[in-house]
Formats: structure tokens, sequence, C-alpha cells
């Protein structure tokens, strides 16, 4: 079964608004990157408990911690990200969230692989770190970091472990968000050029799309981003996991990202039309 998941930030700041706009449009997770106007890894203990006592009243979960980790320069200092991470799996351990998005840090322009062995021993330490804590590790392509297109994101995931499927119930590893507008904004077709070298370790995915000529994102099935031709393949393959809907749909200067209720309800309904027309059952 296929779930859906969203990042709820994008709806508004505050949290009721999340959760009813979420329940608008029969979504019952969120992935967790910001509320009240903190960002998720500045949310005190007080707050956590807030969040899960609301999110527990309505019968509703975390998907994924939507962490900034990994989102830093590969030349910045390691050691207080390490502190940051293990905040992030307290707060996924806490919310009951199976994963937590990462990243595999910025590198100078044509310079991956001068910087390959620290980006993957930094890796290796996270994967280490998050060990049997039952919360799995989800690399997620984005731009100007080490693992931005196809061939780097199966370095990645070869070389530091895909460990087993999360699935099973093993959480050991890291595996991948499959993000098809981050790609295009790399130039990539995703579908064509990625889907079948990556598809063994896709264990997320962000519902996004966007054009090659521009890279501006759009809704789901409006962009170059192939997005029905992945929904039936990964249809077709058995595939079983969460959908999360990242509008980034409107930029509002320090609000950049925050798409408000109509431009996400847009969003999510763009995509169960695909799944619609796609015949793929969701929750």
């Amino acid at each position: 079964m296929w779930t859906l998941s969203g990042f709820a930030d994008e709806i508004a700041p505050e949290l009721e608004v999340q959760l009813d706009n979420l329940e608008a449009e029969g979504i019952r997770y969120l992935e967790l990157r910001g509320v009240w106007g903190k960002k998720v890894l500045d949310l005190s203990d007080a707050d956590l408990e807030r969040l899960r006592s609301a999110l527990d009243g309505r019968g509703m979960g975390v998907s994924a911690i939507g962490s900034p980790i990994g989102k830093i320069k590969i030349t910045d200092p390691f050691p207080p990200h390490l502190e940051a991470f293990r905040r992030a799996l307290e707060l996924a351990r806490y919310l009951r969230a199976p994963f937590i998005r990462i990243f595999s840090f910025y590198v100078p322009e044509g310079e991956a692989e001068r910087y390959r062995a620290e980006v993957m021993a930094r890796l290796r330490e996270l994967v280490a770190i998050a060990g049997e804590s039952g919360v799995a590790l989800v690399h997620e392509n984005e731009k100007h970091i080490y693992g931005d297109i196809p061939a780097r994101c199966l370095d990645i995931v070869q070389t530091v472990g895909a460990g087993a499927d999360p699935a099973s119930g093993s959480a050991s590893g890291l595996r991948l968000v499959w993000d098809p507008a981050n790609f295009v904004q790399c130039g990539v077709r995703p579908h064509t050029e990625g889907y079948d070298l990556l598809r063994p370790y896709i264990a997320y995915v962000h519902v996004k799309d966007a054009l090659l000529e521009s890279g501006r994102v759009t809704p789901a099935g409006l962009g170059d981003g192939e997005v029905s031709r992945t929904i039936a393949a990964l249809r077709d393959s058995g595939f079983s996991g969460f959908f999360s809907i990242e509008p980034h749909l409107k930029a509002e200067g320090d609000l950049a990202g925050l798409s408000k209720p109509e431009l996400f309800r847009k969003a999510a309904q763009a995509f169960k039309r695909l799944l619609m027309e796609n015949g793929v059952a969701w929750q």
C-alpha cells in the first residue's frame, strides 16, 4: 500500500492549521521539517511533547524527520553536526518516525571526486551512529551536494552500504529518497536516466516536479520529472512506502517554500490524479 505524507510546514507554521489541511486531503502523516516557526532540530522537549500529544489525538503520525543533516559544506567542521544528528535520532525515536532524511554535503563545483572519500567517511559515521536505533537513514538527491545525480547516488548507497530493506523491519544502512524535481534541476530526466539504476535502493519518495528549461517546480505531472512513468514502474515493481508531498510552489521572502493551504492542496490533488490514472490505491 502506498501511504501519503507531506511537508506540512509548507502549509502554515501553526500545527493545527497543518493538521487540518492534511486531514482535508486524507493524509495521515507528515514529514517533520518545521512547526511553530521553528526548524525541526530546534524543537524543545516541551515542543515535542506537545506535538506528539496533538498527533496522537488525531491518529496521525510522522513519516520522516526532514532533517538538514548533511546540508553543510564538506569543508565545514563535522563534530558539531554529529551532535545535531544525535538530536535527530532522539526526535525520530520519540515521534516514532521510521526515517530520517539526510544529505551528502555541499561540494565545490566540479570537485566531487576530490571530496568523495570525505563524503563517504562522514556518511559511514552517520550510519554507524544510527546503528540499531530502529530508524532508517534515507539520502535525498539535491543539487550541489555530492549525491546530486543518479551515478553518485548509486556510488553512495553501494559504498556506504544499503543494509536490509527497511520494510522488512531492519533499519540498518542507508537507502535513497527519490526526488524527481531535484534531479530535473540537475539536468537529469529522472526515470529515463536514473530509475533502473537506483530502483533497488529507493525507500521513500518526494512528490514534486520541475521544468528542465527553467528548473521551476510544478505540481506532479506538469514538469519534466517523468512522474507518471515512475509511478507505473514503482507500481509494477511492487513498491510499498511513503510518498511525501513537497509543493515548493511559492516563495515569499523569508518564508521561502511556504506554499500555503491552497497550493498544498493543488500539489496533493495533482499527485492523487496521477495515482488514479495509474490504478494505484493509497492511504
